[in-house]
């Protein structure tokens, strides 16, 4: 059995974070360990933390110095995770009881190196829309529309270990200038079409906040991928008009 790695950044989810941990423990796949990086400077919720994870052994809680984002803190997660495959969930979203399985199984009989699965959105525990996981061949499959829910990324680890590819320092869309990039370097993205993720919309989150998105495009845009200031301008409009076609946004 292939030992999975569970990357896990956490800031101030209080709420969500133990649905979130059984949501893993309850896997029908049990060889995995759980990488929480806690990014936040108030310690409180460490506290907390530590106690409902300090019974479990395959639970690894690491506490950042200064906080460092959530991208950087999956970087951090990856840096000393011992896993053949990478997964990655944020600290309020669930994963269904069979995903690790039915994802990793998928990836080894085809031979993948990249995988996504389709997702619900919930909106105060009622699902209230999904998507539908889609292969991603070539950029301009991905350039226009980050249709990749984080939380049900699978990768092997391998991939991840030229620096180059990393999560960069950006509040929002960290995630869609990794998978850009791997595209960039002809890694193949192939989408799994069972539902096998719930993705929280929660409206204080950054994810929800329109100005941030919109400037954080600017950057996927300008800075990483390094078009010009008015290519940037016209992705970043479409890419805009693309997320309000799909009503919700990851």
């Amino acid at each position: 059995m292939k030992l999975v790695s569970i990357i896990i950044p956490y800031y101030k989810k209080k709420k969500y974070i133990s649905k979130t941990l059984n949501s893993i423990l309850n896997q029908s796949y049990k060889k995995y360990e759980i990488i929480i990086i806690y990014d936040d400077e108030n310690l409180e919720e460490f506290i907390f933390l530590k106690n409902i994870t300090k019974k479990n052994k395959k639970i690894k809680l690491i506490k950042n110095i200064k906080q460092i984002g959530a991208g950087n803190s999956r970087n951090k997660g990856i840096s000393i995770s011992k896993g053949e495959y990478i997964a990655f969930i944020d600290a309020d979203d669930l994963w269904k009881k069979e995903k690790l399985k039915t994802q990793l199984n998928f990836m080894i009989k085809n031979k993948i190196d990249f995988s996504h699965t389709s997702y619900e959105i919930l909106n105060k525990n009622k699902v209230i829309a999904s998507r539908t996981a889609k292969n991603f061949f070539k950029l301009s499959d991905i350039l226009l529309s980050c249709d990749i829910g984080l939380s049900t990324v699978m990768i092997k680890k391998d991939i991840l270990k030229n620096k180059k590819y990393q999560f960069p320092k950006i509040k929002t869309k960290e995630d869609f200038v990794l998978w850009m990039k791997l595209i960039q370097n002809n890694n193949k993205i192939y989408g799994i079409k069972q539902k096998l993720t719930k993705w929280r919309k929660l409206e204080s989150s950054l994810s929800s906040s329109i100005f941030q998105k919109i400037k954080d495009a600017f950057l996927v845009y300008n800075k990483y991928m390094k078009y010009n200031f008015f290519i940037s301008i016209v992705y970043v409009f479409l890419l805009s008009f693309n997320f309000l076609k799909k009503g919700f946004g990851k």
